[in-house]
């Protein structure tokens, strides 16, 4: 797998070389959508849930600003040190002070999309930090020198075969060995030694009380349990979206997000931290990297409602036949595709056009954003921005001329039926992407419209 392709449809094709692996990866994916599937339609008041956490989210992007001054008040008064950070680099930064004042040059963290967001793993290796991830496919991928392909499920493109080849090479496993339970309890053993040493613990945000100055953290392994509560000094990384007004609307989103990510009724573990321990350091640095730009976009703003569950990803038929790799953003599939384009257009062009727009990844979004339509917003955004190819920009202004114009429309109907039928070869050819991992139909005899006038007697 190549990691270094940056273009999704090149990246995509290398990805189906290995058709097998391609539809392993489909179907695990797919078990996870369906997975999510039966324990929603365990909740009768499913649909009032999500209309009541999209709601909550509407007010709180309304009410930004106030919503942070408040948090920041409160987490103050509470004996948590507050700091903003403009963008990713100022985040990293952030850390990076926070470490050198404590003398340490290593620190262990739970899962954080949001400091591969900010690539903070190599900022501090080159500064001469050993970070070490805890979370189980986070320390997997870390161990084989890859980004995570899934923001849930960050080892999600390995076999069990990979993983035991993995701890075989770093942590001396018996090779061959693919039994779940061995490899995880050899993880275990590995992380216990880290948990035990290390002074200064990181964790990520998944929700933030105004109200409150709390934030609360969920894993399924306890592993941002095991830092925090050992180390010294609590550094949390949050995105400034991850805040909500009250403490009462948590029940909304627990309820929501472990459903739609797992197929959980809850995840196993959801702590809350509103203070540091007697003796303890905590830190929360309040991110925007982009944030406050996408904020302002009236099309896209909605994307910041997002409780990064993947909901979206599990069920998106362009991501599981693609693989995770291929969309180069630290999130990918559908979200992602949103938010990347928001950081770096001209970088990220190619992802909102990897999509059916077919609208599942909307369907099952917990808190409601309008993802298949953002998709298409940002593609006409991108190519009236002359951020697609000339090839790209040539073709959806052709097809633009051509379904502008009835006449031109069934034209172009009769000769794609001709070449079809009696010259294959000028369509299921190289030269037509969609040839290269499908087999074309068959042309019908006629169009619709014909059909229906000969039928109609019209």
């Amino acid at each position: 797998m190549n990691n270094s392709i940056r273009d999704h449809a090149t990246a995509s094709v290398e990805f189906n070389k290995d058709e097998d692996y391609v539809n392993w990866h489909d179907e695990t994916l797919w078990f996870v959508r369906s997975k999510r599937d039966k324990a929603v339609f365990q909740i009768p008041e499913w649909e009032q849930l999500r209309e009541a956490g999209s709601q909550i989210k509407n007010h709180g992007l309304s009410n930004m600003h106030d919503l942070l001054v408040q948090f920041e008040e409160k987490a103050t008064q509470n004996g948590i040190k507050v700091h903003w950070a403009s963008d990713g680099k100022e985040h990293n930064e952030i850390v990076l002070s926070i470490l050198k004042k404590q003398g340490v040059t290593r620190m262990v963290k739970s899962k954080s999309m949001l400091t591969e967001e900010c690539h903070l793993n190599d900022f501090l290796k080159e500064k001469g930090i050993e970070v070490i991830d805890s979370d189980l496919g986070e320390r997997i991928v870390q161990m084989r020198n890859e980004p995570p392909s899934h923001i849930v499920l960050p080892a999600i493109h390995l076999k069990k075969a990979d993983v035991g080849e993995t701890f075989h090479i770093h942590l001396g496993t018996e090779k061959g060995a693919t039994d779940p339970q061995y490899l995880t309890e050899a993880a275990r053993q590995h992380l216990r030694d880290t948990f035990l040493t290390r002074k200064v613990a990181l964790t990520g945000v998944n929700f933030a009380i105004a109200e409150t100055g709390g934030f609360v953290v969920c894993t399924n392994e306890g592993n941002a349990d095991m830092g925090t509560h050992l180390a010294d000094v609590h550094i949390a990384s949050m995105g400034f979206e991850k805040i909500i007004p009250k403490a009462e609307h948590l029940s909304v989103f627990l309820r929501l997000l472990a459903r739609s990510a797992t197929g959980q009724p809850i995840t196993t573990f959801s702590s809350h931290f509103h203070k540091p321990r007697e003796g303890q350091e905590m830190h929360i640095i309040l991110v925007d990297n982009g944030r406050t730009t996408q904020l302002g976009r009236p099309d896209f703003r909605n994307s910041l409602k997002c409780i990064r569950c993947a909901a979206c990803m599990n069920t998106c038929p362009v991501y599981r036949r693609s693989g995770g790799f291929s969309y180069h953003s630290a999130v990918a599939g559908p979200i992602g595709s949103i938010l990347a384009p928001n950081l770096d257009m001209e970088k990220n062009a190619d992802l909102p056009f990897a999509s059916t727009l077919c609208g599942s990844c909307s369907n099952v979004c917990p808190v409601k954003i309008d993802i298949h339509d953002q998709l298409y917003k940002w593609r006409q955004v991108l190519v009236q921005g002359g951020h697609v190819s000339k090839v790209k920009a040539a073709g959806i202004n052709s097809m633009a001329t051509v379904l502008n114009s009835p006449k031109f429309f069934r034209t172009a109907g009769k000769l794609g039926r001709f070449f079809m039928k009696n010259a294959p070869f000028l369509v299921n050819n190289g030269m037509n992407p969609w040839y290269n991992q499908r087999e074309m139909p068959e042309p019908p005899k006629e169009s619709f419209r014909d059909w229906y006038i000969r039928e109609k007697g019209l």
